[in-house]
């Protein structure tokens, strides 16, 4: 009787619940960023054929490499570990301080860019859309942040609310815009057939811009330890059924979304539209002169910034007070939790706004050099850990632990290629 009992309790545990869906929501909005508007360009470029090699690929890679990070942030012996107390466990003191101060620096300028992007965004919309006059931008980006931020000092729980109401539109919108630009698909994508040596190229060289377009690691820390506290010793199931939905909702939607932009443009189009550095839907708007994709792209990228910078402060938020303490412990200092929480909110929102108020163009860069921690981050930190913790050991002898670790080495060594040719 007893045995039945936990059983079903078990089973009822493992099944899907609204929180799920929000923190599948969360996660689909950490991945889908601004950068969703550049995705169809940038993926597009070398025509159909490699375009759909790269589809095949990204669905696992995705969903794997998240499940790897997220088993390693849950593999720690104390229970409510974040990704910084586990590496410092399982790689030593040195190695903790080393890797979690890569971790923030890999995510913090992410959040700055977006300070950035918000503020741009908001301001091209009010005086291109709404014919309003700029506000001035040290006003106009304050309030912007500020705003964010406000939400992400509420909790967690809103936090999610929020997000869950902003994914809604922008998965309606993505795929309104898919079926949108079915009358306008051509078949001249299909027509531009590669070599095996440029299939291949594009495919190396594409694989970055896929990984960063679906990455939402810097929520996975935060997602675990919310699953370890409310799954106990079923957080690790839990957590592999909202990061394959996960997974499978980003295929879904963005891919859908990247096939029809590419579709309804010809590679002339597509490399215009590199060349002019413009997003897909601005680039669509004044091909078909068409005002109601202008209103809608600005909607678009607000709300794919906004989505996003939630999952990228909680990353970058982890990282710096990760930094902080373990240097208070290394002095044999009081840790107080609370004045660490308080000056790294005045650190981000002093510093974003700067940024965001100086509009550096610079930010590209700091972002493709932030490429290869991420990736490795993702993909190599957890594979390795698989072969010397203990306690991740039983994830050993996988052929998706070879997929993942190629997958990762492929992704860096694209990157830096792209950032030395």
């Amino acid at each position: 009787m007893t045995t039945q009992s936990t059983t079903t309790t078990s089973a009822d545990k493992m099944k899907w619940s609204a929180q799920d869906t929000t923190w599948m929501l969360s996660l689909f909005g950490t991945a889908v960023g601004a950068g969703i508007l550049f995705l169809p360009i940038n993926a597009g470029l070398n025509g159909f054929w490699p375009l759909v090699a790269l589809a095949v690929l990204v669905g696992p890679m995705t969903y794997l490499a998240h499940r790897g990070l997220a088993r390693f942030v849950l593999s720690s012996k104390k229970p409510g570990s974040d990704i910084t107390e586990v590496v410092e466990e399982h790689f030593g003191a040195t190695a903790g301080k080393l890797i979690t101060l890569l971790y923030f620096f890999a995510i913090y300028p992410i959040v700055l860019i977006y300070g950035v992007g918000i503020t741009n965004t908001v301001d091209s919309f009010m005086v291109h859309q709404l014919g309003m006059e700029s506000l001035p931008r040290s006003v106009l980006s304050i309030i912007l942040i500020m705003g964010m931020m406000s939400v992400m000092l509420a909790g967690e729980k809103l936090m999610l609310k929020v997000t869950q109401f902003l994914v809604y539109p922008l998965v309606a919108i993505l795929l309104f815009m898919s079926l949108y630009l079915i009358p306008d698909w051509n078949t001249s994508a299909l027509q531009q057939i590669p070599t095996v040596g440029d299939f291949m190229t594009t495919i190396w060289i594409s694989i970055p811009v896929l990984v960063f377009s679906f990455n939402h690691s810097p929520a996975i820390s935060a997602f675990s330890m919310a699953q370890s506290r409310n799954y106990g010793e079923n957080a690790e199931r839990k957590s592999n059924q909202i990061l394959f939905r996960t997974s499978g909702m980003l295929l879904g939607f963005v891919m859908l979304f990247v096939f029809s932009c590419v579709l309804s443009l010809t590679p002339a189009d597509l490399a215009e539209a590199k060349a002019e550095n413009l997003p897909v839907l601005s680039y669509l708007a004044n091909k078909h002169e068409s005002p109601f994709i202008s209103y809608l792209g600005p909607i678009v990228a607000f709300v794919a910034i906004v989505s996003s910078f939630f999952g990228h402060y909680m990353g970058a938020r982890e990282g710096l007070n990760g930094l902080i303490v373990k240097q208070l412990r290394s002095r044999n200092k009081t840790v107080n939790m609370k004045k660490i929480d308080m000056f790294t909110v005045a650190f981000v929102i002093v510093t974003s706004w700067i940024v965001a108020t100086i509009n550096p163009s610079i930010l590209g860069m700091i972002e493709s050099l932030g490429g290869p921690i991420i990736a490795t981050i993702l993909f190599i930190m957890p594979m390795y850990a698989i072969k010397k913790v203990p306690s991740m050991q039983k994830y050993a002898g996988k052929a998706s632990n070879v997929f993942v670790t190629v997958m990762g080495l492929v992704a860096i060594s694209a990157i830096m290629y792209g950032f030395v040719s």
